[in-house]
């Protein structure tokens, strides 16, 4: 009977500490969105969040404060940045026509130097006879390689850049060309083109958060990434 006793208070002991951890956690959030709420500056918000009562709410608050902090700067340099890109898209005279700005990134793929892939991309889109946008993705990439490649699939990739499983949309891969110039004994310079064909949901679904499409070879492939600015930048003339 003892023993049944203490087992149930070393539980009941267990539970309570469970349970303030819990509302810990709930009232530092409450306390970082009060503090947030009195409109002051992040120094200023720091000085609040030491007034709180223990050190760990004091932590666990001034962590979230600064992330706060951090969030409303990057949005910031976002809004920036998409009005950069808003003000580059070409648009028909009829309107029906949109193409968006090339975005050149430069990919080391191997110790080399002259080892580097340039992958340019940017958004078209039109008008159907519905009065529906439809989307595209235009994706070049330029390598410095023995042979072509064959660009067989694309797969979206998810916030861990894990690009496999239900996610694939190879069937809206086209192939447009591949061009080829400067050929040695160690290789060709190629250019390979394609595109991918969007819905306006794909688009908008992913306007607060960016995607990155990773396109496919057998042995080889390429992941290219249009970021958030540039779809909010984007859709705020295809429209």
């Amino acid at each position: 009977m003892k023993n049944n006793f203490l087992v149930l208070l070393i539980s009941l002991t267990i539970f309570g500490c469970s349970s303030i951890e819990v509302e810990a956690v709930s009232t530092s959030e409450e306390e970082t969105q009060r503090i947030l709420a009195m409109g002051l500056s992040h120094e200023q918000n720091l000085i609040e969040a030491k007034k709180l009562k223990s050190n760990h709410m004091i932590s666990v608050v001034t962590l979230q404060l600064t992330n706060a902090r951090d969030e409303k700067i990057q949005e910031e340099l976002e809004l920036v940045e998409s009005a950069k890109y808003s003000e580059l898209i070409i648009v028909s005279d009829n309107g029906s026509n949109f193409i968006g700005p090339k975005v050149i990134e430069k990919v080391k793929k191997g110790v080399l130097e002259e080892d580097v892939e340039i992958q340019t991309s940017f958004l078209t889109s039109y008008r159907n006879e519905n009065g529906v946008l439809q989307h595209k993705l235009n994706v070049s990439i330029e390598h410095n390689s023995p042979n072509k490649r064959t660009y067989l699939s694309a797969n979206l990739c998810d916030e861990w850049m894990r690009c496999d499983g239900a996610t694939s949309i190879a069937q809206e891969l086209v192939v447009i060309s591949s061009r080829t110039s400067n050929c040695s004994t160690a290789g060709c310079n190629f250019i390979e083109e394609m595109e991918l064909n969007f819905n306006e949901n794909f688009i908008e679904d992913f306007v607060k958060k960016g995607f990155t499409i990773r396109f496919n070879t057998k042995r080889k492939s390429n992941k290219v990434k249009v970021s958030k600015a540039y779809l909010m930048g984007y859709l705020k003339v295809a429209k």
